[in-house]
């Protein structure tokens, strides 16, 4: 029986954070659209978290896909710090690999809710403590019962927690105080970077924390997912548009298609002397 624990109230503030230099990057990275995306496949990304020490400094894993990099080039805001600093960063879209491709580039994909199955499935052993942050309860215990996990602690802040500094103190008190050996920050994008960064720079964590938005919704079919298909056709926003038209419309029609001027943009500016 796995055992499930809740974080403890925490009111106290996190004090002033600390600049911490990322950890070495495990694989060399491929310049994309301003992103240097690791350049692993699958089983090599497997191998580097598998053989990371499980005591190991915080590092987290981004996967960026056409939502997040149209968001950074579109206000260049202050989230670059959180991807620039990440342990890996993994591309989540067949489309930008497709445009990578155009311009000679080689981009593994290893969307994020593979890297999450992957993780469970290949990596994680039913000991391995796991922290979660944002999920029901329910479908976290379910999350357990399925891989015979024993040490699992979860911590569900409120909508919109990002904007509140006494919320972001007590997600930052979860992770570092459960000293999992593996995370995973399920609150949507860019709070669960912004967070993981966060938690970086504040210093005494350990383990790998993943940034997987919607995955755990898809492992413990809360979510569908889009159909094997439709996946390797690069239309997974297509079934997700679908599913919810009112949600992603504008993400989906509106805001995505500014990628492809973006990635003009950026490969004329590559070709300038």
């Amino acid at each position: 029986m796995a055992s499930i624990s809740a974080t403890r109230p925490f009111a106290d503030a996190t004090g002033p954070s600390r600049p911490a230099p990322p950890p070495l990057a495990p694989s060399p990275t491929i310049a994309f659209i301003d992103v240097d995306f690791t350049a692993s496949e699958a089983r090599l990304v497997e191998d580097a978290v598998r053989n990371r020490p499980a005591d190991a400094a915080f590092a987290y894993v981004v996967t960026p896909n056409v939502d997040h990099l149209v968001r950074l080039q579109r206000s260049r805001s202050d989230l670059w710090p959180a991807y620039r600093n990440a342990w890996m960063t993994l591309c989540d879209s067949r489309i930008l690999a497709r445009l990578a491709r155009r311009q000679g580039f080689s981009l593994p994909v290893f969307p994020g809710s593979d890297l999450t199955a992957s993780m469970f499935d290949n990596v994680i052993r039913p000991h391995d403590r796991i922290a979660i942050v944002g999920g029901e309860p329910r479908a976290v215990e379910a999350l357990a019962r399925r891989h015979g996990l024993r040490d699992v602690r979860h911590h569900n802040p409120p909508m919109g927690f990002i904007h509140n500094d006494v919320e972001v103190a007590r997600a930052i008190h979860f992770l570092t105080h459960a000293r999992a050996r593996y995370s995973f920050l399920a609150v949507g994008s860019p709070q669960q970077e912004i967070l993981a960064y966060r938690v970086l720079r504040a210093g005494g964590a350990t383990g790998i924390g993943f940034c997987v938005g919607a995955s755990l919704d898809f492992l413990t079919g809360v979510q569908d997912r889009a159909p094997a298909l439709m996946q390797r056709m690069a239309l997974e926003w297509l079934y997700r548009l679908g599913s919810n038209p009112r949600r992603f419309w504008r993400r989906y029609l509106v805001e995505g298609p500014e990628i492809f001027q973006i990635a003009r943009a950026w490969h004329r500016g590559r070709l300038r002397p």
